[in-house]
């Protein structure tokens, strides 16, 4: 969903094949089944299914926001978990996505800078009557450099008294790397925070009326 330019998730994923989101949003009424769904996703290291943007520039727009979110929809109907990569949340289309989701995740880098435009987006939103969409938010913070400043985590700090979760993720070679990602290359303590960022979004996408099964629990824990 990210139309500037098309996100770049494909370099982070790897393409195997040419198909894109564009094509989804095209053949949206054939978008019945997992099966016909995949025929346009591409396949991660790590088993994530993507329908990533074009790279190509073969004169195809960017969806709008009305095509996109059919897509989700139809997704949404053959799968449990659909997660969205939107472009920067400085518009009312990107606004509504965050509000439609379970768990609105904002990504900041470990500078001061972006962690204070990003809480003056959390005070926006309030303010703008998304308060609910601020309760629900999963702010991750991605470390570009191997040294986090004190400053730095002054603010993170600061940012926990607004955020419900916030998810340093420490520097990691792998993620700086502009290659697919193989979280089985990554090192432990970056795993370790991948796992925490990924339970924050799985209690928020939970159903609260449905008991996990004990063995589940011990698996997320």
């Amino acid at each position: 969903m990210n139309p500037v330019p098309w996100g770049g998730l494909g370099e982070r994923i790897g393409r195997s094949t040419a198909g894109t989101m564009w094509d989804a949003v095209r053949d949206l009424h054939t978008l019945t089944s997992r099966r016909e769904i995949e025929r346009w996703t591409q396949h991660s290291p790590s088993g994530l299914l993507a329908l990533v943007g074009e790279t190509e520039g073969r004169g195809r727009r960017p969806p709008r926001h009305d095509e996109a979110a059919a897509v989700i929809e139809a997704v949404r109907r053959a799968y449990p978990l659909a997660i969205c990569d939107v472009m920067p949340a400085l518009i009312t289309g990107v606004w509504r996505t965050l509000a439609a989701a379970h768990a609105p995740v904002l990504v900041a880098r470990a500078t001061t800078d972006s962690l204070h435009h990003t809480m003056r987006l959390v005070a926006h939103l309030r303010a703008a009557g998304y308060s609910t969409v601020a309760d629900r938010i999963v702010l991750a913070v991605v470390a570009s450099s191997p040294d986090t400043d004190r400053a730095v985590r002054a603010v993170v700090q600061q940012a926990t008294a607004a955020v419900p979760a916030v998810i340093p993720i420490p520097f990691d070679a792998q993620l700086a790397r502009p290659e697919p990602i193989d979280v089985r290359r990554l090192r432990k303590p970056t795993r370790h925070a991948l796992v925490h960022l990924a339970d924050a979004v799985i209690q928020r996408c939970a159903d609260p009326r449905a008991e996990l099964p004990l063995g589940a629990v011990k698996e997320r824990a």
